[in-house]
């Protein structure tokens, strides 16, 4: 799934993102959790020599909350999914539930990081803003180069193609005739990337915005904590404008119509490999949070 989260969201999602993307990205994750997140915030802010020790600190103290109060709780969840691919079966509305499942998890994350992204943002300094804005425009380029070039077709095809690497990491490879059922329900969602954009660019400003302010009023600390959980809560909502959130809502639902579609169509050795995959996940998860 994609992970359509402003700055500040992303920094604590990408916990969720060693989870979702395998066992192998969750034990590196937690083996390297002092480094991975570290560097990857290190690439949009550019911290200052002061910053590092501590925001170093903080990193490691999320980490280890995460290991020692979530995993297992991640665990009951891996395995709730296991029991349906037993069963054999999957209704959307029950992905829906699994979308809810992880979306109550992200933002525990990110609540209990609020603190630490407040040093953060009350710490920053307008050099780094400039740096952060860079970044993100960078980023903004590569993602029109690779979404909003050629036609409906075209765009199409690309998504396609990310939804079938993701399903034969879990399921391995598909027939002719089960990748066009695929095809079909991953055609059937709402396309407009030039919504994900329009939303992109708007959160994007809307946390510089926040930055300056703070920057250059330096609130008290309550005052920029409220700052961050209204912007986190704002990005959760996942559309700015009325009109956009009928588009929002559909792509939801088209993602659930989707992966049940993929579940369906699998075959029993199709099923039986998913759940492999996820039981190594449910084991990594509790020896992980053993240590402790």
């Amino acid at each position: 799934m994609q992970l359509r989260r402003a700055f500040f969201a992303r920094v604590t999602l990408v916990l969720l993102a060693f989870l979702l993307a395998g066992c192998n990205a969750l034990r590196l994750g937690y083996a390297n959790g002092d480094t991975f997140v570290y560097w990857w915030l290190d690439g949009y802010v550019d911290f200052a020599d002061e910053q590092k020790p501590w925001v170093r600190a903080h990193i490691d103290r999320l980490f280890d909350w995460h290991r020692k109060t979530q995993l297992r709780d991640y665990a009951q969840l891996f395995g709730q999914v296991q029991q349906r691919l037993q069963r054999g079966s999957a209704q959307p509305a029950e992905i829906r539930e699994d979308f809810d499942a992880i979306r109550k998890r992200a933002a525990t994350i990110l609540e209990k990081s609020i603190p630490e992204l407040t040093d953060l943002a009350l710490s920053i300094q307008p050099g780094q803003i400039a740096h952060l804005e860079q970044k993100l425009a960078a980023n903004n380029e590569k993602y029109r180069r690779e979404y909003l070039r050629g036609n409906v077709d075209d765009r199409q095809r690309l998504r396609f193609k990310k939804v079938m690497k993701q399903a034969e990491y879990w399921f391995g490879n598909f027939s002719d005739e089960q990748e066009a059922h695929i095809r079909k329900a991953s055609d059937a969602r709402p396309l407009d990337n030039d919504i994900w954009m329009t939303e992109r660019v708007r959160r994007q400003q809307e946390l510089l915005q926040m930055l300056r302010k703070i920057q250059a009023e330096k609130p008290a600390r309550e005052v920029v904590s409220k700052m961050i959980r209204d912007f986190i809560r704002h990005s959760f909502e996942n559309f700015t404008y009325a009109e956009h959130k009928a588009f929002f809502d559909g792509s939801s639902e088209g993602m659930a119509q989707m992966i049940s579609t993929i579940i369906n169509v699998a075959t029993p050795e199709q099923k039986a490999h998913a759940i492999r995959r996820l039981q190594k996940l449910i084991e990594d998860c509790h020896e992980l949070a053993a240590k402790s």
